[in-house]
């Protein structure tokens, strides 16, 4: 028999690192670039950021670039801001100590005229992650919540809850609940809105269990208001904070049967929307309002009938298969609903 065939060795490709010795070159060469302004150096930096990135996550331990990735970071280039953010946020979390060399820089990043870099940088110092730093996130989050472009403000409130949850006394202590509550009432950007609304929700649902206060807070969510103040806004607001925003009005109980027809009728065009959890999260909201309403279940069904009918044709072979367990259900509630409408219910020959 001839010998196997043998295999030329590979040579490593220049973006993973043959050991130590790369790490080095790596390291000097952040070194030579840490303070240059000269033209191209940011192109330069970014390939080399780059390589580091690969490094990492292949998992080699690029941490001993800790200082020089830093120092590099002193720039405008967003891209350049993003890797940084993404190295340091992957070491921090291990190493409390690097953590700590981070937050100057990244509270300097939180003052930077471009809202792109303060939002970017407020998130990445949200996300360390490390117990003994919240002194350092409250004066950051603070201003993000007051800042003057959406973006930051969206990121801020998200920072109130990766707050509350690394240390929930200093989060309460420096009273974000209520500031989130007043943005959520004011703020123009609705992606702000929903985020507080979505914030508010964690936060007040996992105080309750332990404060009166709390629970009173999180039934307030749930008050005439704020229902009606986030109805007359649905339509400005995204596909995922309408979900949030039906999920809320469907633990709301109106006072008398007029209440339930008026919040129908403002729900009333969400039924034909092009997303097919929107026309699901209000069908469910007609159906609970509706519940103890008998004499009108018929007319409600009607109404949601074609907007049902149309996902289960329009939409993906799962998002048909999840309208058709609800509409088993409606079915056996009301086993006439759809006599008329049986020939939607045949299978198609390229169905799954």
């Amino acid at each position: 028999m001839p010998p196997p065939p043998s295999h030329p060795q590979r040579s490593p490709s220049p973006s993973q690192p043959s050991g130590k010795s790369e790490v080095t070159d790596l390291k000097s060469q952040l070194r030579q670039l840490a303070g240059s302004r000269a033209p191209g150096a940011d192109d330069a930096k970014r390939d080399i950021f780059k390589k580091v990135i690969s490094n990492m996550t292949i998992g080699i331990d690029v941490s001993s670039l800790f200082g020089e990735m830093v120092m590099c970071s002193a720039t405008s280039d967003i891209v350049l801001k993003k890797m940084c953010y993404l190295y340091v946020g992957n070491y921090a979390k291990v190493n409390p100590d690097l953590a700590l060399l981070t937050i100057n820089f990244l509270q300097r990043d939180c003052k930077d005229d471009d809202p792109m870099i303060r939002g970017l940088a407020l998130r990445s110092l949200c996300s360390l992650r490390v117990t003994n730093l919240v002194e350092y996130l409250v004066g950051p989050l603070g201003s993000g919540l007051k800042d003057n472009n959406s973006y930051v403000r969206t990121v801020a409130v998200i920072g109130v809850v990766k707050l509350y949850h690394i240390s929930a006394s200093t989060c309460l202590d420096a009273d974000f609940p209520a500031t989130l509550k007043h943005l959520m009432l004011n703020d123009p950007d609705t992606q702000v809105v929903a985020n507080c609304l979505s914030a508010l929700q964690e936060i007040w649902t996992l105080e309750s269990t332990s404060s009166e206060e709390a629970a009173k807070e999180r039934e307030a969510l749930v008050s005439k208001p704020i229902i009606y103040y986030l109805l007359n806004r649905i339509k400005e607001f995204s596909e995922w904070a309408q979900c949030l925003v039906l999920e809320l009005v469907g633990k709301y109980i109106p006072s008398d049967n007029s209440e339930i027809f008026d919040i129908m009728n403002l729900l009333e065009d969400r039924l034909q929307h092009a997303n097919g959890a929107v026309v699901l999260a209000t069908s469910k909201v007609f159906l609970h309002l509706t519940l103890s309403m008998a004499d009108v279940h018929q007319q409600v069904y009607e109404r949601i009938k074609a907007p049902l009918l149309t996902q289960v044709s329009a939409g993906s072979p799962e998002q048909s298969y999840a309208v058709l367990s609800h509409l088993h259900l409606l079915v056996m509630r009301a086993p006439y609903i759809f006599s008329s409408d049986y020939k939607h219910f045949y299978c198609q020959y390229n169905e799954p």
